[in-house]
């Protein structure tokens, strides 16, 4: 075999570009990755890359984690419930709600394990920087799906100081709910950013868990939180977040996005879409969010919102990120 044949052998497959970095008027770089798309029955309808292949759906999987929170038996509703499977985005209203949780269990701020951090939204961490505020745990965009974590440790009489073992019976479920929703195994485990375990699936099985969640009968776990995180998009995201807008306006919509650049989205009658930017770039999330949805048909000014992603000249526009597929 030739140096050059072998090196072709080990090569990584390159990924098709999802998004075109356009400066004034002149393509100056590319975001390459996968995507799926589902039709209302759940077959595949448009596959881009490699959509079979294992991802860490990052923070997509946070409504599989608060299904297996219910489960477990901690009885969440409403507000809490969206909170529980968000990535808030550190405003006002949404600390204030981790608090009352942590309160209502009889837990402090201090007994999060969530790394301590700035909050998410850069308006707010702006905000909290400017009004002398420090890192802390309870700002960490997690610290609400930790408090209810915690506070079903307390209802079960599981040990609290591990509740982010893999091991621990509260993530041995989530585990469940991932490979149940998904119909996958769960093809690798991590530590997400927040410190808690993170499952691997594929884009396929991450589409199809949230196709699961919009269709599951009323009064189940998954339909529970599909419900509230629509119900309450503010307390899943925030009032500056496209998952918000999305599921504020377009109606029966269930969308989470994670980090390094994942999206999952699953519309009522079960149409469904999965992506992963390779890069991680979340500056591609909308227009590569926009083309996908209007793949499955939706349309109008909020989709026109999430796709805009502009790109700066000195003061002015002269460009754009926007989608290649």
């Amino acid at each position: 075999m030739s140096s050059s044949t072998a090196a072709a052998a080990v090569s990584p497959v390159i990924s098709p570009v999802l998004a075109e970095i356009v400066r004034s008027g002149f393509v100056e770089g590319h975001h390459r990755g996968s995507l799926v798309v589902l039709a209302a029955d759940g077959s595949v309808e448009l596959e881009i890359g490699d959509p079979y292949a294992p991802v860490f759906p990052r923070s997509s999987n946070k409504p599989m984690q608060a299904a297996a929170i219910l489960r477990a038996g901690l009885d969440l509703s409403g507000e809490r419930l969206a909170l529980a499977a968000a990535s808030h985005s550190g405003e006002r209203f949404q600390l204030d709600l981790v608090r009352k949780m942590l309160a209502e269990a009889g837990l402090t701020e201090a007994e999060l394990q969530t790394p301590p951090d700035l909050p998410l939204d850069p308006v707010e961490a702006e905000s909290y920087l400017a009004a002398g505020g420090v890192r802390e745990r309870l700002t960490m965009n997690c610290s609400g799906k930790h408090a209810a974590m915690l506070a079903v440790c307390g209802l079960n009489g599981w040990d609290a100081a591990s509740y982010l073992d893999p091991a621990h019976p509260l993530q041995r479920l989530v585990l469940s709910v991932v490979e149940e929703a998904s119909g996958e195994r769960v093809a690798a485990v991590g530590t997400d950013g927040c410190g808690a375990p993170l499952m691997g699936i594929s884009l396929v099985g991450l589409a199809t868990a949230f196709r699961h969640f919009v269709l599951a009968e009323p009064g189940t776990a998954e339909r529970r939180v599909a419900d509230a995180m629509r119900a309450h998009p503010e307390y899943v995201a925030g009032t500056r977040r496209p998952d918000t807008w999305l599921m504020r306006e377009v109606p029966g919509a269930l969308s989470k996005m994670g980090a390094e650049a994942v999206q999952a989205v699953a519309l009522p009658d079960g149409r469904a879409l999965a992506f992963k930017v390779d890069d991680g770039a979340t500056r591609a999330l909308g227009p590569v969010l926009a083309r996908a949805l209007r793949r499955l048909g939706v349309e109008g000014p909020v989709v026109d919102r999430i796709g805009r992603a502009p790109l700066m000249g000195g003061a002015a526009e002269v460009g754009e990120i926007r989608a290649a597929f």
